[in-house]
């Protein structure tokens, strides 16, 4: 896989998802793509212990994508070898209570990472620009002041959400967060072959739910929408990697090789230096452990 160069799935201008590949071909058997990833993942593993170390970043991945695309196994296969203390997976589901008890973004911030650690999102933050548009009317759940009816949700209301997104990931990266977000795009009868089979696989019957037909309805909306939010919010500090789905080792491995290059480039990540009286008597402390 020498030839794929996945800076070509970075989004830095504008994209429309029809056009992009939801399937490449590589020069690889499935073995070469899971011995691929199994190196980047002993190498992020390591880079994990300096980052905890360094202390001085958190690195938030986000993961969006239609039902099917693979989200629960990426994050299985991809930080499988990390230490489990410093990744922090968070499945954000309908907001509860107390989450609508406080504005969209609460719940996300405080799922944001520690310094040296890491946290996934799976769905995200940008749940409040897809599916409250498919479904609007999930707004009214949030009580803002103004918005009584669904009608009162004007195009300018999204242009607002945008900014407030795109202002959520401005501060948090200018204060240590590392942002990489993936959207792991799916075809439309790569979904239906794997609804197929979860209701085929018995063991896989309860990952089915009548919703999913349901939602599979709304996919030309989805799609348009998340190539809107993809298209407003990929900055270069918090870029979108648009990666295709339909193989789930390559994107495995593209994901994992991805982040791992993004991490490579903060060249001040590095294991802190011993104090100088410390480094002067290491011997010492060698000699006088030896001896007990």
């Amino acid at each position: 896989m020498k030839n794929l160069n996945l800076e070509e799935f970075r989004v830095v201008d504008a994209i429309q998802l029809k056009h992009r590949p939801t399937k490449i071909e590589v020069d690889a058997t499935d073995e070469e793509k899971e011995n691929a990833l199994d190196k980047v993942r002993n190498t992020m593993s390591d880079l994990q212990d300096t980052m905890y170390a360094h202390n001085r970043y958190g690195v938030l991945i986000c993961l969006q994508g239609m039902d099917t695309s693979g989200k629960d196994s990426l994050i299985r296969e991809v930080f499988k070898e990390m230490n489990p203390r410093g990744v922090v997976v968070h499945s954000f589901k309908t907001p509860n209570s107390t989450e609508l008890e406080h504005d969209y973004l609460w719940r996300h911030y405080i799922a944001l990472p520690e310094r040296g650690k890491f946290a996934v999102f799976n769905r995200t933050h940008y749940e409040n620009v897809l599916v409250t548009r498919v479904h609007p009317e999930y707004i009214l759940n949030e009580n803002i002041p103004g918005i009584e009816d669904v009608k009162d949700i004007k195009p300018d209301f999204w242009g607002k959400r945008f900014e407030q997104i795109n202002n959520f990931e401005k501060h948090i990266v200018e204060n240590g967060t590392i942002v990489l977000k993936f959207f792991l795009h799916l075809s439309k009868e790569e979904q239906r072959q794997r609804l197929l089979r979860r209701l085929e696989k018995g063991k896989h019957n309860w990952k089915f739910s009548p919703g999913d037909l349901k939602e599979r309805e709304e996919w030309d909306e989805y799609q348009e929408y998340y190539e809107e939010a993809i298209n407003k919010t990929s900055k270069e500090k918090a870029p979108w990697f648009v990666v295709p789905a339909d193989d789930k080792d390559l994107v495995r491995y593209m994901v994992g090789k991805i982040i791992l290059n993004e991490l490579e480039k903060y060249t001040d990540i590095k294991n802190p230096e011993l104090e100088d009286d410390i480094k002067e008597n290491i011997n010492l402390y060698i000699e006088q452990l030896s001896k007990e």
